[in-house]
């Protein structure tokens, strides 16, 4: 049987703290505290910069791993869902959007890292990258006036245009559009590489 290991690298370590960093923010931000939920914007923050830092430190310094390239975009699709998911229980979005948006980016997450284990890369297109800064757009956009509303000195002066930005039809529609996107380009991506997938899925049988 062969031993499987994880090289715990400089990015790879980062890669993981990025998912211990999630539970953490999920925490705080359903904390009836304004301290803890203004940590949770730190928190994110933090575990988000991770992903930028992991990736340089790994093409400056050469540590690019066979793990790293299959541990790095499950981090990165388990920061996001978990923030869908706490927006979903705290009704700010629906929730059928939000598992919409979790199951195809971890269906299509999971084949790219299987792809990427197998050394069999596949290059993501610029509107998948593009689907991907647009939910970090939402996400920030929710987090950061969500946790203004919950600061009593900024609510207080600028309560009405929080109100205003966080109107139930603005995230409906925000959250509509990264769950069309989404879904969209998860089936181009099907579509696309359906040989590719079908040899994968061949060779693991």
């Amino acid at each position: 049987m062969r031993k499987i290991s994880i090289e715990l690298n400089a990015p790879n370590q980062l890669t993981l703290l990025r998912v211990l960093l999630t539970p953490v923010f999920a925490l705080f931000i359903l904390s009836d505290s304004s301290i803890y939920k203004q940590l949770s914007l730190v928190v994110f923050i933090i575990a988000a910069l991770t992903d930028w830092y992991d990736g340089w430190i790994a093409r400056k310094f050469g540590h690019i791993s066979r793990w790293g390239k299959f541990l790095d975009p499950l981090a990165d699709k388990v920061l996001t869902s978990a923030a869908f998911l706490v927006y979903a229980y705290l009704g700010l979005i629906d929730a059928w959007m939000a598992w919409i948006v979790i199951v195809r980016d971890f269906l299509i997450t999971g084949l790219r890292s299987y792809a990427e284990f197998k050394d069999q890369p596949i290059v993501t297109s610029k509107t998948a990258q593009a689907k991907t800064f647009g939910q970090f757009v939402v996400i920030y956009y929710i987090l950061l006036l969500y946790v203004a509303k919950h600061i009593p000195a900024i609510y207080e002066r600028f309560g009405e245009h929080i109100e205003m930005l966080m109107d139930p039809p603005v995230l409906f529609g925000m959250m509509l559009l990264v769950t069309l996107s989404t879904l969209g380009t998860g089936i181009a991506y099907l579509f696309d590489n359906r040989k590719f997938l079908k040899e994968l899925y061949e060779q693991s049988r």
